[in-house]
């Protein structure tokens, strides 16, 4: 040997290895002493049972000596951990097995490289070296091909580049001809011994002509002692230093899961069916979320329908009408007194029932919440729209009806139904219940042809669609709603006063009188309605001052109406459209006339500058209408100029007698009278009911807001923010500007989804009853493949796989089978909802009932990946536990 060689690689040192089976131990060695130079072909020769692989498994760190010490490279290995052994197997040694111990479902490429893979080397390098080391034994045009397609040969080559891939320090061939003919055996000893030049070959056989002919130093055991070394070396005349530290192995996850991938596809049906069976469960759970979503989409899909029509609304007068039930069925439940026997008691309740009724009335401050919308970016941000009612009167007038002039708005329809002399007469004929019930319709039901739009031009434009002409742009100008089948009612049209009034009256006569009523179809061109035009009267100038500043109602003066109509506000329909959602103007009436914020604000505005209304607001303290005082106080002196302004308002043939009397009287005593007459005047009249009345209207503060938001997502945040507003008041000691609002089809709705989320819930329940079977049914799967594979984890930890990398191949599989069987559940699910839907749009107006969230989609291939990796657990550790040793024997 030159002397580079000399120098100590692996040392032994009284190695004992005890086998105990029960109560009998075998003694497999027997205080064996060796040392192998830096490059040598050692072969060790015996008999069948000498110990010959056993030496060898504890020199590859298979197996453990029981005592002793084997000193690699200087370095004692009795304080050696799982991981030591694991790096010296995977950096130090390469192994030749005499059954090749291929992993069979990887191709040759794979096998060579998966020592290069625990090193933590790049695919790239890996890939390099692999072709290289294939090269040199001959293979480097048999990459790609499977263990089972190759000679037992070929096979070994391929074992020995395994063996050589991590240029490994010594080589361990366990009889690497046993299976071979003569002629291959001859070529792989070549390889070997080419091998030997550089680096340690160790090599168990039981032939000893090949070990006279390729070894350059032969062993012999017998019955776990060493009996002769042909060439045996002194390893305490090498004094050098040579250990140095090992890297640790690391198999990556990308590895697990390409080696169980291999192995999943060499059996795709059972693997197919594995996942069907584990996908059950998920199928189960995601019809039923399927079905829940597309009911909830369903639902959500209506409330937004309705969100225009339906908006949180805050009125100036709100009533927790929740508060109030349950206040309500409490009443009358308090402890009574002692009572006598033989008498009945009364049950006091009324007073109960008044203060309750009362105290769940709260007035909203809607100036101050107002300001607080228009000036808030948050809440603006969640709204498509903010409405504000006014209420504002709108004297409108057609004055080319049928029958003359007529107010149109507010209806007159009921109130002219029933004012004739014979109508009186009739009305005594029938119940009081039947005329309450006529004007409880009236109230209920809203009679009135003329309604708002759509504050945006946007949303305008959403809901009805123009048949002619345009949408209005100005304050005067209207838009003629038609229904779907554009079609006006006939109580449309008598409202408007384009059919005679009469009519009705006639009819109603006849019901009363037992006869059966009906009405001719019209039609009219666009072109008529187009043309169609009335006139607006502002509230305040429905009532006309005299010289001492009282104010008289005129409405029943036809001269002044007739002026008032020739100098009032001219409306004009500009446009005529179809509804395109539910009748906002009344749940009889096809269709109607919309007019625009423009004119309530004009209204509004105008009607405040009316003499009437500036006379109101400069003199608070004095009714209008009588010009006494709203406190009963002392009235001004009169003046002549007073009590001649009074008599002109007198009928004439009572200013005529006024007149004469006054005749004979002295200026002061007819002063006097006045001032007596006006001092015993009294008024019930108050202030704001005067404001109420002119319909003097502050645009700071609306009778209702209403606000839209973009969708339901954006009303929760929308209830949230006045949530917040109101705690922000309470904190600030501002109890009177808590807001409370209505939400009826919210609530409704919300109850709605809550059943069916809890149905969902329930039956989810259920169903996971599948998925824990399943689960289970995956983990003897698991087990069974460990069984299989058991010979592969024996390949693994004899190239440095660590238990933790064991463990994480197995983990791996059941990950795989996890991802396929929730990903086939969901591809299973959604085909499934093609039929669902149409057979449920058969049945009824949902067109997609059945939806799968892509989120929970997600969520159940995640939720089958985690069960079936815990359910994988046990066989994965009971794997990472196995023997190497025990593990490569296994066929």
């Amino acid at each position: 040997m030159d002397g580079k060689d000399d120098f100590v690689v692996l040392q032994l040192k009284g190695i004992r290895k005890d086998y105990v089976t029960g109560e009998h131990k075998v003694q497999a060695l027997r205080g064996v002493d060796l040392s192998f130079r830096r490059s040598e072909f050692v072969a060790i020769l015996g008999q069948s049972g000498c110990g010959k692989t056993t030496l060898l498994n504890i020199i590859g760190g298979l197996d453990h000596y029981t005592e002793g010490d084997l000193i690699i490279k200087g370095r004692s290995t009795k304080e050696f951990k799982d991981r030591d052994w694991d790096s010296y197997r995977n950096h130090s040694v390469g192994f030749v097995f005499q059954s090749y111990n291929l992993i069979p479902h990887q191709n040759v490429l794979s096998n060579v490289e998966l020592a290069l893979t625990l090193s933590g080397v790049s695919a790239k390098e890996r890939r390099k070296r692999a072709i290289d080391v294939l090269n040199k034994v001959g293979l480097g045009d048999q990459l790609h091909k499977k263990p089972n397609e190759m000679s037992g040969g070929q096979m070994q080559r391929v074992a020995i580049a395994r063996a050589l891939i991590n240029n490994p320090e010594i080589l361990l061939a366990d009889e690497p001809t046993g299976a071979l003919d003569s002629e291959t055996s001859v070529q792989i000893m070549e390889i070997l011994k080419e091998i030997a030049k550089d680096r340690l070959v160790i090599m168990v056989t039981h032939n000893p002509d090949l070990a006279d002919e390729y070894a350059t130093r032969t062993i012999r055991l017998l019955d776990g002692k060493i009996i002769s070394d042909s060439d045996p070396y002194d390893a305490e005349a090498d004094k050098g230093d040579h250990a140095k530290n090992m890297k640790h192995t690391a198999m990556g996850f990308g590895t697990a899961l390409r080696l169980s991938l291999n192995n999943l596809l060499t059996k795709k049906g059972r693997t197919f069916m594995i996942a069907l069976a584990g996908s059950i469960g998920i199928i189960g759970i995601a019809l039923i979320l399927s079905l829940s979503n597309g009911v909830n989409l369903y639902i959500k899909g209506i409330e937004e329908d309705t969100l225009s029509l339906y908006p949180l609304t805050i009125q100036s007068e709100a009533v927790d009408s929740a508060s109030m039930m349950m206040n309500m069925m409490s009443i009358g439940q308090s402890v009574q007194t002692e009572q006598e026997e033989g008498r009945i008691y009364s049950s006091n309740i009324m007073a109960e029932v008044l203060n309750t009724m009362v105290s769940e009335v709260n007035e909203n401050d809607l100036g101050a919440f107002k300001e607080f919308v228009d000036n808030d970016e948050e809440i603006n941000q969640y709204l498509s729209g903010v409405g504000y009612e006014y209420n504002p009167v709108l004297n409108i007038y057609n004055v080319n009806a049928v029958n003359g002039v007529q107010q149109v708005n507010p209806s007159t329809l009921i109130d002219n139904m029933t004012n004739t002399t014979m109508m009186s007469d009739m009305t005594e004929m029938m119940s009081m219940s039947s005329m309450s019930s006529m004007g409880s319709m009236a109230e209920m039901y809203n009679l009135n042809a003329f309604f708002e739009l759509p504050q945006s031009n946007d949303d305008m434009a959403d809901d009805y669609s123009v048949i002619v002409g345009r949408l209005p742009e100005k304050y005067n100008e209207l838009l003629l709603v038609v229904g779907e089948n554009d079609d006006l009612s006939d109580m449309t049209l008598y409202t408007l006063g384009m059919r005679d009034q009469s009519e009705v009256q006639q009819m109603f006569m006849t019901l009363m009188m037992g006869g059966q009523i009906g009405t001719e179809p019209t039609s009219y061109t666009h072109e008529e309605l187009l043309g169609l035009e009335f006139k607006l009267i502002l509230q305040g100038d429905m009532y006309k001052g005299n010289a001492s500043g009282v104010y008289t109602d005129m409405r029943g003066d036809a001269q002044y109406l007739s002026e008032a109509l020739e100098n009032g506000v001219e409306l004009k329909v500009v446009g005529i459209a179809r509804g395109e959602t539910v009748s906002l103007v009344s749940v009889f009436a096809a269709g109607g006339i919309g007019y625009t914020r423009d004119l309530v604000e004009y209204v509004i505005n105008a009607n405040n500058e009316t003499a009437a209304v500036k006379a109101q607001k400069e003199n608070p303290e004095v009714d209008i209408f009588t010009g006494i005082r709203f406190d009963g106080g002392t009235v001004a002196e009169p003046t002549m100029e007073m009590v001649n302004a009074y008599i002109a308002t007198l009928p004439a043939e009572q200013q005529a007698s006024v007149s004469m009397m006054m005749g004979m009287m002295t200026e002061e005593q007819i002063l006097g009278m006045m001032k007596d007459q006006m001092a015993s005047q009294t008024t019930t009249a108050t202030y704001d009911g005067n404001i109420a009345l002119l319909n003097a209207i502050d645009l700071a503060t609306p009778t209702e807001i209403m606000l839209y938001p973009i969708d339901f997502a954006s009303k929760e945040e929308v209830v949230r923010i006045i949530g917040e507003y109101n705690d922000r008041m309470i904190a600030e000691g501002k109890d009177g500007r808590v807001i409370q609002y209505t939400d009826y089809v919210g609530t409704l709705m919300s109850s709605v989804t809550t059943i069916v989320d809890v149905i969902s819930y329930v039956l989810i329940a259920f169903v996971s009853i599948s998925l824990v079977v399943s689960s289970i049914m995956i983990g003897i799967i698991t087990y069974i493949s460990v069984l299989e594979r058991t010979k592969e984890i024996g390949i693994l930890r004899a190239m440095g796989a660590s238990k933790k990398d064991i463990s994480r191949v197995f983990t791996a599989e059941t990950f795989i089978i996890g991802v396929c069987a929730g990903a086939l559940g969901v591809l299973v699910t959604w085909g499934l909802t093609f039929p669902i839907n149409a057979i449920i749009s058969s049945l009824s107006n949902i067109k997609a009932a059945a939806i799968l969230p892509w989120q929970g989609a997600v969520i159940l291939v995640i939720i089958s990946m985690i069960l079936t990796m815990i359910a994988g657990f046990i066989p994965s550790r009971m794997a990472a536990k196995k023997d190497p040793v025990v593990a490569l024997r296994t066929e």
